[in-house]
């Protein structure tokens, strides 16, 4: 058996550890006990990719968010499903040892090669809101989602509101997630989105197939807040 290497870590504000793993060729981010951000979520996170952004790969200079970095496969993927050389793809991690690792652990798939990327480390509410309509999409992996207070962005009332307020008229907060987040899309309807619930199979050779969460919200026309 091919043992497990860690091959970095560091420290996350709640004092916890986040490792970066590595077993047989695979690589996958470990915490709080659990494995996440590995082979095991890129085909939610492809997909999540293709249905976020398929309503803009038209717009001229599509402007994407995404909400964590992970191991970059979601950047890779919006990367891959929008061709325009103009586009702007902003990463906000504030965990900026990730950043490191794509360039150090992972030369070839590193995500910043792609020069319409840029990571943002610093983020609040009302900055987001600030973009005032101007993003077409906002993609979440939930478990690489970023923390404030120990919870998730999309677990706060603020977050949401100012995602909603970022995105233009018919744009798309994006989530997937490596299980049913309970109350998720009653959460989204309270914020002012329209919701579709999707669900991808993460190998459908397999007989019990793992079956990964996507929400797709849209923010209608008119948006009032809720």
């Amino acid at each position: 058996m091919k043992p497990r290497i860690i091959l970095a870590h560091t420290t996350l504000p709640d004092g916890s550890n986040l490792e970066l793993h590595e077993h047989d060729g695979r690589h996958y981010l470990h915490s709080h006990g659990q494995q996440w951000a590995g082979s095991s979520t890129r085909i939610a996170e492809e997909e999540l990719a293709k249905l976020g952004t398929h309503p803009f790969r038209p717009a001229r200079q599509p402007k994407m968010l995404i909400l964590g970095l992970g191991l970059g496969t979601l950047v890779r993927a919006v990367g891959g499903a929008i061709p325009q050389k103009k586009a702007e793809f902003t990463v906000y991690e504030p965990q900026r040892e990730l950043a490191q690792w794509q360039k150090k652990f992972f030369p070839e798939e590193n995500c910043f090669q792609d020069s319409r990327v840029r990571v943002s480390h610093e983020l609040t509410p009302s900055s987001l809101a600030r973009e005032n309509g101007s993003l077409h999409a906002i993609l979440v992996q939930a478990d690489a989602c970023p923390l404030e207070n120990g919870k998730i962005l999309l677990d706060d009332r603020r977050w949401l509101g100012a995602m909603r307020d970022a995105l233009q008229s018919g744009g798309v907060l994006g989530i997937t997630a490596a299980r049913i987040i309970p109350g998720m899309f009653s959460r989204l309807r309270r914020a002012g989105f329209d919701v579709v619930e999707h669900f991808v199979e993460s190998n459908p050779a397999a007989k019990k197939p793992r079956r990964y969460p996507i929400w797709l919200a849209r923010k209608p026309a008119g948006n009032i807040e809720k």
